[in-house]
């Protein structure tokens, strides 16, 4: 594909995180759009890439959209809410590894999929199309229900709508639900993206073998497993994938590790057509996103 639209559906948060001086920096992060600033990073300059969510009327939602503007994500299709704001998240390091405290109980993506029509116009004009559990799981009334009905009518099209679980126990009320609405996701999609650890402690698969035959029983054939600083495992268009995770001799911040991960395959593989070669130049973004502070890394 020489271009086109690569589109990001979810949640864009205001970031609090460490910056290595025991101060804490303020910047925009989210995991599908930290997935379209890797992948505006990975492909070429005739493409367009843009974010699907709601933001408010107040000044730091301006500001959020002045970032994506400065980092060439376009904003075309981002609605503005009166009385809500965006989400807030903190990052807490422990040796690298991080964890999170949140605010966006009341967050104004959590309306992002009310309008279907909406979300149709921005789905059929793009090529490529992210979205993740997190999203699913943030969506209030009948938005996931929305997104997914759009989503499955643009499934067997020439599209790829890349889905990662990514999944956050915490923002669902009960994991019979989440598995359920998780399904969902993948069964909509064509291609998934998902982490070896999470479907392990949520789905039970005991080995990645396990995971990529349970994601083909959903009918997915494009099926790309992370798995840490271990090998990267799928199965392709018919043929199994093994890829050797890049090493990395200190890990500061693993925040936005799969979502690097997730953009820069899906940016790379839009002008190449090889997901050996993609997951290659991934992980190695993957690799260096986490030598630095914070999920964006210049």
């Amino acid at each position: 594909m020489m271009s086109g639209q690569f589109l990001a559906i979810g949640e864009a948060m205001v970031e609090l995180a460490p910056d290595g001086n025991g101060a804490l920096r303020q910047g925009f992060a989210g995991d599908t759009l930290n997935a379209a600033y890797y992948a505006r990073a990975a492909l070429p300059a005739a493409w367009q890439v843009s974010y699907f969510t709601q933001l408010g009327l107040d000044a730091m939602s301006d500001a959020m959209l002045a970032f994506m503007a400065q980092k060439q994500i376009g904003t075309d299709y981002i609605g503005r809410h009166a009385s809500r704001m965006p989400g807030l998240y903190m990052v807490h390091l422990n040796h690298g590894e991080r964890s999170f405290s949140y605010w966006r109980s009341h967050s104004a993506a959590r309306l992002l999929a009310e309008d279907k029509a909406a979300l149709r116009q921005a789905i059929e004009a793009s090529k490529i199309i992210i979205f993740s559990g997190i999203t699913l799981a943030i969506l209030e009334s009948d938005g996931a229900d929305n997104l997914l009905s759009v989503l499955e009518e643009t499934r067997n099209t020439d599209k790829i709508i890349a889905f990662d679980p990514n999944i956050r126990p915490r923002l669902w009320a009960d994991q019979d639900h989440m598995r359920a609405q998780l399904i969902r996701g993948a069964k909509v999609s064509n291609l998934v993206l998902p982490s070896f650890d999470d479907e392990a402690s949520h789905f039970g698969d005991l080995t990645i073998a396990d995971t990529i035959d349970r994601y083909r029983s959903y009918g997915l054939n494009r099926i790309i497993v992370k798995n840490g600083a271990d090998d990267i495992e799928g199965y392709f268009d018919g043929q199994p994938l093994t890829v050797k995770a890049t090493t990395v001799p200190q890990i500061i911040d693993t925040t936005g590790a799969g979502d690097s991960f997730n953009g820069s395959f899906l940016g790379h593989f839009a002008h190449t057509g090889d997901a050996v070669t993609s997951a290659k130049f991934a992980s190695q973004i993957a690799a260096k996103t986490i030598q630095h502070y914070g999920a964006l890394v210049d």
